[in-house]
């Protein structure tokens, strides 16, 4: 089992989130910081997996990556972003990040190679359908693909050996240098699944129980997890059904995709889902919602159904937000999070009681699920193992309402969620619900009690070992022949500085071919890469 079936995810999309530029201004303002503040917040809620969306060096909103080994400078740089990383794992808290690796923006060093040497630029097969047969929307003169129709997003080739390299090298430094304990995939259902394979076996090789998990909005999830794939992708079906269900007073929409998703004999019984109510693509539920009270039960059936549960920052407060056809950074504001304007506060504490409901069931974290009873305004599900058996039961309507179900047994039923009530039940069991409410009934003998207060500290995280890293250490580079990590060798022939960015350069050339005259970042060129699960140098110098 992986440490996320012990799991409460909090999403934070950084750049809003920090009320940094909309454009990159690459002025170095250290916004991300503020994380820091938030960590009491955090653990209250009973969060123990950060999620940031995209952190590294973009040219607008972090989508359009220009630099996957650099700190975007509107949030910190990387040196800040580690500390930010150190302190959530010593407060118990693992760290995902937002892998962009199914396009770049166009602004990224190899882009723009292409577009100063066009046809003799190294990286022209770096790029998904590029040829010069035409011109893009841009004025390039050449076309290539963009990530669904947005040419801002230059399509990667991921069947691309030099590129597959380049994204995996890179996801060892973030593992190296952040000590992340996983992924999501950005567009995961418009990638090559060959990728994954070789992704999931750099990340795993590294650290085991690292987390790899896709966004997919629609289709088959099974397409996308495997064995040698992914681990998990996003539950977009429930996303839908979980609010609709309750807008249209319709419980049947969400126990049907819960039933055929999870039940015995569901297509994802093997999938532990990724679920949440909104996220930074998305409305906010608090706004999806057309009554307001539905929010305690909607957070309710978040955190008892099979998968992991995600809160996207302010959600928890109620905070509201739309997306409109122009923009979507309503969905993004820059909060204070221990200052949330109209903060509901009630809602805040239900979800922190859940956090700890859920972290204290085994039935919710690692069940089976079956439908018990399915009404229009009222349902009960069952979660349960071998040892546990939790029976959840929601009512939406505006009114008291008795709701009855067989839970075939003689036991006590103690509700965790509401101050450990306890119910005797006899086979048939007939339980009073409160206007908008939900109950989550422990099965037992009568002793089993849910401790009220916040939940203990979590323990630190510990650390990747990396022993092979400390066996190379970097060295400069100077002239002279090096041998390439694939065994082709070069010459070193000089040095030079970028023209816009000023970034230093490696100027080398093949011994076999020597009028091929190559130019690769001066940090890439001596830096040491994972080959096979080694540390190696991308190239080794051959004389001294």
């Amino acid at each position: 089992m992986s440490y996320i079936h012990e799991s409460v995810v909090y999403n934070i999309y950084p750049l809003g989130y920090c009320g940094a530029p909309k454009e990159n201004d690459h002025v170095q303002t250290y916004r991300l910081d503020k994380v820091l503040d938030s960590i009491e917040h955090f653990k209250h809620l009973g969060i123990n997996v950060m999620l940031f969306n995209p952190v590294f060096e973009s040219s607008r909103h972090g989508y359009d990556t220009i630099d996957y080994r650099k700190v975007d400078c509107r949030l910190g740089d990387n040196a800040s972003f580690k500390h930010i990383c150190d302190v959530l794992h010593e407060n118990g808290i693992r760290v995902i990040l937002d892998a962009v690796f199914n396009h770049v923006g166009r602004e990224f060093f190899a882009f723009r190679d292409v577009q100063e040497k066009k046809w003799d630029s190294p990286y022209c097969g770096w790029f998904q359908n590029l040829n010069f047969g035409g011109s893009s929307p841009y004025g390039d003169p050449f076309w290539y693909e963009g990530w669904a129709g947005h040419y801002d997003l230059v399509k990667l080739n991921l069947q691309n050996p030099d590129v597959v390299s380049y994204l995996l090298d890179s996801v060892n430094f973030w593992i190296d240098e952040f000590d992340i304990d996983g992924l999501r995939l950005d567009a995961a259902n418009v990638m090559d699944c060959e990728f994954f394979k070789k992704l999931r076996h750099t990340c795993k090789s590294r650290k085991p129980d690292f987390w790899l998990y896709g966004e997919i909005v629609g289709g088959d999830y099974n397409r996308l997890v495997g064995g040698d794939m992914l681990d998990s992708v996003t539950n977009y079906e429930c996303y839908k059904g979980i609010y609709s269900s309750h807008n249209d007073h319709n419980y049947f929409e969400i126990a049907h995709s819960l039933n055929r998703q999870f039940a015995n004999g569901g297509i994802y019984q093997h999938i532990y889902t990724f679920n949440f109510v909104d996220n930074h693509d998305v409305n906010r539920v608090a706004s999806e919602l057309r009554d307001k009270n539905h929010l305690y039960n909607v957070y309710t059936m978040l955190y008892t159904m099979p998968g992991v549960p995600s809160v996207y920052y302010g959600s928890e407060f109620g905070v509201e937000g739309k997306r409109t056809w122009e923009s979507d950074y309503a969905l993004r504001p820059c909060l204070d999070l221990n200052n949330v304007p109209n903060a509901n506060m009630q809602l805040c504490d239900h979800i922190a009681k859940l956090g700890r409901v859920r972290l204290a069931l085994d039935a919710l974290k690692y069940g089976k699920f079956e439908n018990v009873n399915i009404q229009n305004e009222k349902l009960v599900y069952k979660r349960y193992t071998d040892a546990q058996t939790v029976f959840v039961m929601f009512n939406l309507t505006d009114r008291g309402e008795n709701l009855g179900f067989d839970s075939r047994c003689n036991a006590k039923l103690t509700d965790v969620l509401n101050g450990n009530e306890v119910f005797d039940c006899n086979g048939w069991c007939e339980i009073f619900m409160p206007p908008y409410s939900a109950r989550v009934l422990v099965v037992n003998d009568g002793s089993f009690r849910l401790d009220e207060e916040a939940p203990a500290a979590a323990a630190p995280v510990k650390k990747a070992k990396n022993h092979s890293k400390k066996e190379l250490k970097e060295e400069a580079v100077t002239l002279g022949r090096y041998r390439h990590f694939k065994g082709n060798e070069y010459e070193v022939i000089g040095f030079a500085k970028h023209s816009e960015t000023e970034e230093k350069l490696v100027l080398y050339r093949s011994t076999q071919n020597p009028e091929e005259v190559w130019a690769r970042p001066y940090d890439m060129f001596k830096e040491i890469i994972t080959r096979d699960g080694k540390q190696v140098r991308r190239f080794t110098k051959l004389d001294n």
